[in-house]
């Protein structure tokens, strides 16, 4: 979902990340930047250093979107619901 006025800090971030995956010209659109790409990477390279975070391009916002469960350690269940 579009937002009607551009994000700016934290919240520009996490929308930038949450919609990463479709490309910079969809997080763009959806930060409330439209098709200036050139103003969201500039707010989004202050958001980053505002909160210590490195950036250097929008694919760095890609980067820190790692799967922080690959490395968690085992998953023990059952293996069907009645032997709960």
């Amino acid at each position: 979902m579009m937002t009607p006025t551009p994000l700016k800090g934290t919240e520009l971030i996490d929308c930038a990340r949450a919609n990463g995956n479709d490309g910079i010209e969809v997080a763009s659109n959806r930060c409330g930047y439209e098709q200036d790409i050139n103003a969201f990477e500039s707010e989004l390279k202050k958001a980053c250093q505002s909160i210590g975070v490195e950036f250097n391009s929008f694919n760095d916002i890609l980067k820190s979107t790692t799967d922080y469960h690959k490395d968690a350690g085992l998953i023990i269940a059952p293996d069907t619901a009645s032997e709960l």
